[in-house]
């Protein structure tokens, strides 16, 4: 990053990775378990399918999400009990510890990869730390959010523009995969959110960065997050997921990612009655776990590698409760079940995961950090098997 903050494009040959075909396809094209067309290079395509693979297997390991903005990251530690910080370098100072703290925690045995911010990768260097362990790094992709004209409730993301120089300096810090959040507001149907615009314009964004991501050689997360702060019930929650996610695949098509999506994640959230909804305090997680299996059997195309769930407000229990109940409904349902022919259904937390931990290392207990982000990471591998969390 130079003294502007732009990132430098270091990475820049060739342009783009996935297009560049092998010289000698019958050997680079060994062991892979899909069809490539003859313009895409079948080595990179074997790297983007194996760090897809790898990131939702064995079953139970998933993604530990630590890519908040600096903004979002200074207000958890005065959540947990910490003072502001007076200026930007000791604010810096206390995120790198942060973050070098937690990454020295994480267990390897349940999380396979963790989402990096940029400086987190880029300025704070800290990607060694996780890939000694085998855990696989990526990083946050999409920029900030913009209103969408006329709708004030809803929302554009940026960062398109340059999104292929900043991939590949990513891809050269050791990034193997890439994560693009866009947020979906969901509503009544008589209060009418989100509007086809909208919808038109997330899946477009996610469509363009998926194949961009797959350019720099990295494995794409689309993350449609449908917000529940409002009064739909569940019903129309599973509608606004199912037709956002199916408009997603729709635009990939379009972007000839239709053969390539065997290299990609999904990253959705839950569908749940909205926090005004009066059904909200009274649904089950079986009630959950059969609307979330419903919505990804009827709108994920089978070739995508796995889903991994964003806990976003939902508290630690309540996430593990989720993923537990979606995955036992998994494991019960019966060979001809559109259930059994799921993806790996995991997770990729952050406040889930380091909402207590955060508050040991406020506290400067680092044993306690340690064993809080153990035992959060465990249960979460519980979880994502459909196992009892302890």
């Amino acid at each position: 990053m130079d003294d502007n903050g732009d990132v430098p494009n270091t990475f820049s040959a060739p342009s783009n990775l996935f297009s560049t075909t092998d010289d000698i396809p019958e050997i680079n094209s060994a062991g892979l378990n899909t069809f490539i067309a003859p313009h895409h290079s079948s080595s990179v395509a074997k790297e983007l399918i194996e760090t897809a693979q790898a990131l939702v297997n064995p079953r139970g390991r998933g993604i530990y999400a630590t890519d908040e903005s600096p903004d979002v990251i200074e207000a958890a530690f005065v959540a947990a009990g910490k003072d502001r910080s007076q200026n930007e370098a000791e604010a810096l100072k206390r995120r790198k510890e942060w973050r070098e703290a937690a990454y020295n925690a994480v267990p390897a045995e349940h999380v396979s990869g963790v989402i990096l911010y940029a400086e987190t990768l880029l300025d704070f260097k800290l990607g060694h730390v996780l890939t000694k362990k085998g855990v696989i790094i990526g990083v946050r992709a999409n920029g900030e959010l913009a209103p969408l004209p006329a709708s004030p409730f809803e929302f554009i993301v940026q960062g398109l523009d340059d999104l292929l120089a900043k991939l590949q300096a990513a891809r050269a810090a050791g990034a193997r995969f890439s994560k693009w959040r866009v947020p979906i507001a969901c509503t009544s149907i008589g209060l009418g959110l989100p509007s086809q615009t909208s919808l038109d314009i997330q899946a477009e964004t996610l469509a363009i960065y998926a194949s961009i991501s797959q350019q720099a050689g990295l494995v794409p997360i689309v993350e449609p997050d449908v917000e529940f702060s409002a009064d739909a019930d569940l019903a129309r929650s599973v509608e606004v997921h199912q037709k956002a996610i199916r408009l997603i695949y729709d635009r990939c098509q379009s972007h000839n990612l239709a053969e390539a999506l065997v290299g990609t994640l999904l990253k959705p959230s839950y569908p749940q009655p909205g926090l005004k909804h009066p059904s909200r305090s009274g649904v089950s997680s079986k009630e959950i776990a059969l609307a979330t299996a419903s919505v990804i059997a009827n709108s994920v195309p089978s070739a995508v590698a796995g889903v991994v769930f964003l806990s976003g407000g939902l508290s630690t229990p309540v996430a593990l409760d989720y993923l537990s109940a979606l995955n036992q409904l998994v494991n019960i349902s019966p060979p001809t079940s559109p259930f059994k022919r799921l993806p790996p259904l995991s997770f990729s937390y952050g406040r889930a995961l380091q909402g207590e931990a955060i508050k040991h290392w406020a506290n400067k207990d680092t044993r306690s950090m340690k064993d809080s982000l153990e035992r959060a990471a465990k249960g979460c591998w519980l979880a994502a098997r459909g196992e009892p969390v302890q």
